[in-house]
């Protein structure tokens, strides 16, 4: 099959939605906490978590255009603070009914049967289902000009997660924690890792470690 940029555009919106969403293949399965300046807690699935740099410790969201009321956007702006929280078997379910449209007075931590929890160091709910999560304190944003989204860019200032899933040279073992993988919009992967290699150098054949 090829697929021209004439057919695209006469795709039915859908079928389009659910071709370029699955098209760029698995991603992170996450659930983002916030809190309004009100304090009502608010939860949505992400699937546009990405890795932005570990010195400073960064990460980044991007988020659909605020032409509508994005709750989440909002309770960012508002209070400079989130969480992430990975989605992890036991959970993906409850996760998906994160997504629906609810009022914003309705928290989906009550409607989807999850629980907030809160420490110290950061306003936001974390999701105590969620083995792996970390808090983050709001720094930027920069609008994709071409469509009208936003990347949000946040510094990780705490961590939580099991003892066990952390290796002596740092690397988290996701898939021990029962970490999943979205692909498309709507499909939930379970993992198998097939080998970690050794850092690449030329003229060197990578080992397994």
């Amino acid at each position: 099959m090829i697929i021209t940029k004439e057919n695209i555009l006469e795709f039915e919106k859908l079928y389009r939605t659910n071709l370029f969403n699955s098209l760029s293949g698995f991603k992170s399965a996450n659930l983002i906490g916030t809190i309004s300046k009100e304090g009502k807690t608010n939860l949505a699935i992400f699937s546009s978590v990405i890795h932005v740099g570990a010195n400073p410790p960064l990460m980044g969201l991007l988020m659909r255009p605020v032409s509508v009321e994005r709750h989440t956007y909002t309770n960012i702006k508002e209070t400079n603070c989130f969480t992430i929280n990975h989605i992890n078997k036991e959970i993906f379910k409850l996760a998906h009914q994160t997504s629906a449209r609810y009022e914003k007075d309705i928290s989906e931590f009550d409607a989807c049967k999850l629980t907030p929890q809160f420490t110290k160091a950061v306003k936001a709910p974390y999701v105590k289902e969620s083995k792996i999560k970390f808090g983050l304190k709001f720094l930027e944003e920069q609008e994709i000009k071409s469509n009208g989204t936003i990347f949000i860019v946040g510094e990780i200032v705490e961590i939580v997660l099991p003892d066990d899933v952390v290796g002596v040279d740092g690397y988290v073992d996701i898939e021990k924690a029962e970490t999943i993988a979205i692909s498309g919009l709507d499909n939930y992967h379970a993992t198998k890792r097939i080998a970690r290699l050794s850092y690449a150098k030329p003229g060197v054949e990578p080992r397994e470690i």
